[in-house]
C-alpha cells in the first residue's frame, strides 16, 4: 500500500474529503517523526511501537573488493516491534499450533 492509496482508505473509511485526508495521514506521520526524532516512543496498543535504537560501530566488508574493510560508524536507527493484534491479523496460517506439535514430536524419535 502506498501513501496514496493510505490516503484513499483514510478518506473512504472516516468519510472525510480528501484534502482532510491527506492531512490527517501527513499529521499521523509527521507526530511519529516528530516524537522519534525527539528520542521517544510511539506505542499504538495493538498495533505496534516505534522507537529508536543506537547500533554500535563496526567493521564490515566492501561489497565490491571483499579483502577490504570498512569502518561503519555508530548511529541511530528507526524500528517498529508488530503489537499482538497485528501479529495476529498477519498470521493467517490455520495450524501453527497442530505443526509445532508434529515438529517437537518428529525431533524425539525412539531410544
Amino acid at each position: 500500500m502506498t501513501k496514496t492509496e493510505l490516503v484513499e482508505f483514510v478518506r473512504e473509511n472516516a468519510q472525510l474529503k480528501r484534502s482532510d485526508a491527506v492531512a490527517a495521514v501527513n499529521a499521523v506521520v509527521a507526530g511519529i517523526s516528530g516524537a522519534l526524532s525527539q528520542g521517544s516512543k510511539v506505542q499504538l496498543v495493538g498495533f505496534g511501537t516505534f522507537e529508536v535504537r543506537q547500533r554500535s560501530a563496526r567493521t564490515g566488508r566492501n561489497p565490491q573488493d571483499p579483502t577490504k574493510t570498512v569502518h561503519i560508524p555508530a548511529k541511530k536507527v528507526p524500528v517498529f516491534k508488530a503489537g499482538k493484534l497485528l501479529r495476529s491479523a498477519v498470521d493467517t496460517k490455520p495450524s501453527a499450533k497442530s505443526s509445532a506439535k508434529s515438529k517437537s514430536g518428529a525431533k524425539g524419535g525412539k531410544k
